[in-house]
């Protein structure tokens, strides 16, 4: 048997968690990701987008959305761009390390369209200039794994 997941998001109740830190890229991030989710059929009335101060706060956030059971899946979206101290690496470590944690723990999909990027313009870039906006990868994305999750549970049964 061969398991996958659609691109279609019908019916999928998803919370967006947007950090405002950076805002000039997540906003284009937080575009890209309504989009694509619109185009693959999640109705616009049941996305919410949760603005949280920054991309260390969102995996707390992110629990509270898995046991809300109020949705389907999550997409994480926010930048992270180096700067002259250590800092960067201890805010990007932990909110990769927060949403997997959140995953796993509440068996809740989630994607991670947080950028971690060593200057703005990189940043600029993957937020939907040349390399593409990494929010519609990351919903995209997100559709898919819910698809995957169900077809898994019902071993591919409708």
């Amino acid at each position: 048997m061969n398991l996958e997941g659609q691109m279609v998001g019908t019916g999928y109740r998803i919370a967006v968690i947007l950090a405002r830190f950076n805002s000039f890229i997540t906003e284009a991030l937080l575009n890209g990701a309504l989009d694509c989710l619109r185009r693959h059929g999640v109705n616009p009335e049941n996305i919410d987008v949760i603005r949280v101060p920054g991309a260390f706060e969102m995996p707390l956030v992110l629990q509270k959305v898995a046991t809300s059971q109020r949705y389907d899946g999550a997409v994480c979206l926010g930048a992270v761009i180096r700067g002259d101290t250590p800092h960067f690496d201890f805010v990007a470590a932990e909110n990769a390390k927060g949403i997997h944690q959140v995953m796993l723990q509440n068996d809740f999909p989630a994607t991670n369209g947080v950028l971690t990027t060593n200057t703005l313009e990189q940043a600029i870039e993957r937020a939907g200039v040349k390399a593409g906006n990494k929010g519609g990868e990351a919903a995209i994305a997100l559709i898919e794994l819910i698809s995957v999750l169900k077809n898994v549970e019902t071993g591919g049964q409708k």
